[in-house]
């Protein structure tokens, strides 16, 4: 079968976000982030932006109010103009954010980068990140001279970064006066963004500091080979027995149904979702945080991953190998899924053209209940200012105005696809396709896409089927998520200790089910967890909930 090249793989693992992503250990704290009070509890709240829908192209398929996407089987044929004027003065503009791509060509030889700085009316000075460096990277920038801070930058939310809303608080611009309420109405295309994605974003100390990067409901999907699975007796409304079943017998030779990444935790959350386990936390009616980790049904998905792997589903490397190596082992199917984020469908569709046929499992039912998924934090990631005067401010927040542009809008297809008949063509759908110098400089070795865009929706280039078949799963799923209670909330312990406190459950978990532990080992783990912290954050998390409701 055809080799993926490494350019494609990191495409696929930056559409497949966080849950593509194996967050280390963040040693270096910030020294200069100070000590400042971060909770929401006990300040008055700067009001959420007002939303307000962007009236783009009608959707072919209708999102709905649980949080189903909106789905478009063609592109538009008329893209509307959702910026009026030139937001930029001719200054330069010195970003950084994180990066899943090969680094780009520099700014003098890249016509997609001339493009948009043209588009935007700034020189970009830009500092990318890899996802491997971005830790170490900022545990520098957040220790460092204010003065010394890029005008933008994106903090990404796939990591735990140790005092992140300190540094936040005290280094970068409160943008309540720009942003809260009615203020927005100022930057249409971020008022655009659902009140869903700032809400999961948080305040810091009742302030809004950021801006969120918006993110479809489902988070890590566990995406199937559609015949391998079919074929070993897949059907809807299975059970766990049947999913074990089916795993078992479609694992044969050197091929096997079940892959997962190092520090995935064998695909742990698409299986404890299953097993409708709190997704980090739980809240109780009368406020209480609950930890996932305690959940007896958390532990029985620990359980059922460990005969998995015991009865010889699991590729025996899943505990070493990388996300992009999986990813070539999924399209060559070597392996017959890979727990990946839901945004992962566009690469999976495209690349896996002439190969197989990929698709997002529904997940089984345990105890004769129907089984839960993954709902993602809905802000993958933020993007803060350095501190600087109202004007600006102003030209900034213009600068992200245009990047956040809709689906359906001139900006989103350059700022997408670069300059037609240069960085792409149309097929006969009218839909973009990249061009070979459009497959080197794009918005993934550029990462503009994490520094603002707008809400997300389903389409495919050229291929109505995957949408209809990705709305489709969406609305039989959708009602079944399982959202972690903690998103958009501060904890003082998390801030400090969150990352350290994550490892020792995760290396347990992983352990177990990789046969090296016993499942006895688990609850004494969660009671180290709790007196070494856990309790404490459940507690913050209550007070920080009840501020916020």
């Amino acid at each position: 079968m055809p080799r993926m090249s490494r350019r494609t793989l990191l495409r696929s693992m930056a559409a497949g976000g966080a849950a593509a992503c194996v967050p280390g250990l963040l040693t270096a704290c910030s020294s200069g982030s100070g000590d400042g009070d971060v909770s929401n509890a006990g300040k008055k709240l700067a009001p959420w932006p007002a939303h307000r829908p962007a009236t783009g192209p009608k959707p072919d398929l209708a999102p709905t109010e649980e949080g189903v996407q909106a789905g478009y089987t063609t592109y538009p044929s008329d893209l509307a103009k959702s910026v009026s004027r030139t937001p930029g003065d001719g200054s330069t503009v010195r970003v950084m954010t994180v990066s899943f791509g090969t680094p780009p060509k520099p700014a003098s030889a890249n016509r997609f980068w001339a493009a948009v700085e043209k588009a935007l009316g700034v020189k970009i000075e830009y500092t990318i990140i890899s996802q491997a460096d971005y830790q170490k990277k900022m545990a520098t920038v957040m220790a460092g001279d204010a003065d010394a801070l890029p005008d933008i930058i994106n903090m990404f939310s796939g990591f735990t970064l140790p005092r992140e809303a300190q540094f936040v608080q005290r280094r970068a611009q409160d943008l309540t006066p720009h942003l809260s309420g009615e203020a927005i109405a100022d930057y249409p295309n971020l008022a655009h963004i659902p009140t869903h994605a700032w809400r999961d974003m948080g305040r810091i100390g009742g302030r809004i500091y950021g801006i969120p990067l918006e993110r479809p409901l489902p988070g890590s999907t566990l995406w199937i080979n559609q015949d391998m699975f079919a074929d070993a007796g897949m059907k809807e409304g299975w059970t766990a027995e049947d999913f074990t079943a089916v795993a078992r017998r479609g694992t044969r030779g050197k091929t096997y149904m079940l892959g997962a990444a190092a520090l995935s935790l064998f695909g742990n959350a698409y299986h404890s979702a299953a097993h409708n386990a709190p997704q980090g936390w739980a809240v109780t009616d009368n406020g209480t945080f609950l930890p996932g980790a305690a959940d007896e049904r958390y532990k029985a998905a620990i359980a059922f991953q460990a005969r998995l792997r015991k009865n010889g589903s699991y590729h025996p490397d899943a505990t070493s190998i990388s996300q992009i190596d999986l990813t070539t082992l999924y399209y060559n199917g070597t392996v017959g899924s890979m727990q990946d984020g839901f945004g992962a469908y566009l690469p999976k569709y495209r690349e896996s053209q002439g190969k197989m046929t990929p698709s997002a499992a529904l997940p089984y039912g345990v105890g004769g209940e129907p089984g839960g998924i993954v709902a993602a934090r809905r802000s993958f990631g933020y993007t803060v200012l350095k501190q600087a005067k109202k004007e600006r401010i102003e030209l900034l927040l213009r600068i992200l105005d245009y990047l956040a542009a809709p689906f359906g809008s001139e900006e989103w297809e350059l700022v997408h696809y670069g300059v037609e008949g240069v960085h792409f063509t149309r097929a006969k759908d009218g839909s973009p396709e990249y061009t070979e110098l459009g497959e080197v400089e794009n918005n993934t070795n550029l990462p503009l896409k994490y520094l603002a865009e707008g809400p997300q929706v389903l389409f495919v280039p050229g291929m109505p089927d995957a949408v209809r078949a990705l709305h489709a799963w969406q609305r039989k799923v959708v009602p079944h998520a399982v959202r972690n209670a903690s998103f958009g909330l501060q904890s003082a312990t998390n801030n400090s200790q969150g990352a350290t406190l994550k490892a020792l459950l995760d290396d347990t978990a992983t352990g177990i089910i990789a046969g090296r532990l016993p499942l006895s080992e688990w609850d004494a783990t969660v009671k180290k967890w709790q007196s070494r912290g856990g309790d404490r954050m459940a507690e913050e998390y209550a007070k920080d909930y009840k501020a916020n409701t």
